[in-house]
């Protein structure tokens, strides 16, 4: 067992030796991270840094072919499949934004609710109270209140973004995977989005995946560079940034 075992009792999510290859190509090389219950991390790196590959072996997309990544206490999430590892309470928003177009924002995020309406849903169903104080009070975090009747295909595209996080969270995870949440993004809307984490990060751990490094610096949290399948460097965004290795492989080029 590794160092991190004496870490633990606080952890929410920890990945110990993890290693996946693709055709002779180590994806990750025994990469290790600790996160704690509570805390929003911020991973970097250059592209083929692993990235991706570290989400999909979180949320059961990939199987590592060596180490363990234990969520909460003690549950292997390499023995279990994705459902079963989004059921535990870890939701995935991926780079592209994938909402309902057709429908209008609110009716997007009660089809997203924990309760899962969908086999039962049509359009003209009475959502219940409960459903709909929970509507509203999404729609004020993710600043959509005022497009809630609105078609979200008529959304921009970072209120897209906002309500791909407005669905994610009536589905109540623990943990929030987001991947390059401002990419494509204006500077204000970049602005709001990391204010939204942070208020999101209250409640809930994040792990977000991006290259904007002034966004990052917004975000204030901890880092994490990734490089080759290994963590690089950690540390404030400062210090990463400080970091010889990291200029040389990402913050150089």
């Amino acid at each position: 067992m590794s160092d991190v075992s004496a870490e633990l009792h606080d952890t929410l999510l920890y990945l110990d030796g993890v290693t996946v290859s693709f055709d002779g190509f180590r994806a990750l090389n025994a990469l290790s991270l600790v996160m704690e219950a509570g805390e929003m991390r911020a991973v970097i790196g250059p592209n083929g840094a692993g990235k991706t590959t570290m989400m999909d072996v979180i949320t059961g997309r990939t199987r590592p072919d060596e180490g363990k990544v234990v969520f909460g206490k003690d549950t292997d999430l390499t023995r279990l499949d994705e459902p079963a590892i989004a059921s535990l309470g870890i939701g995935r928003k991926f780079q592209k934004p994938t909402v309902f177009e057709p429908h209008t924002v609110w009716d997007n995020l009660l089809l997203s609710l924990a309760e899962d309406r969908r086999p039962r849903f049509t359009l003209w169903a009475r959502e219940t109270a409960t459903e709909r104080r929970r509507i509203e009070e999404i729609l004020v975090t993710t600043r959509l209140i005022d497009q809630r009747h609105r078609l979200a295909a008529g959304l921009s595209h970072g209120q897209k973004q906002w309500l791909e996080i407005g669905m994610l969270l009536a589905q109540e995870p623990e943990l929030l995977l987001v991947d390059e949440p401002v990419a494509g993004m204006t500077d204000a809307e970049t602005e709001q989005t990391a204010e939204l984490l942070r208020e999101i990060n209250r409640t809930r751990s994040i792990v977000v995946v991006e290259h904007d490094m002034a966004f990052v610096r917004a975000l204030d949290v901890k880092v994490t560079v990734l490089h080759e399948g290994s963590v690089l460097s950690e540390g404030s965004i400062d210090h990463v940034s400080a970091d010889p290795r990291v200029i040389e492989v990402y913050l150089g080029r």
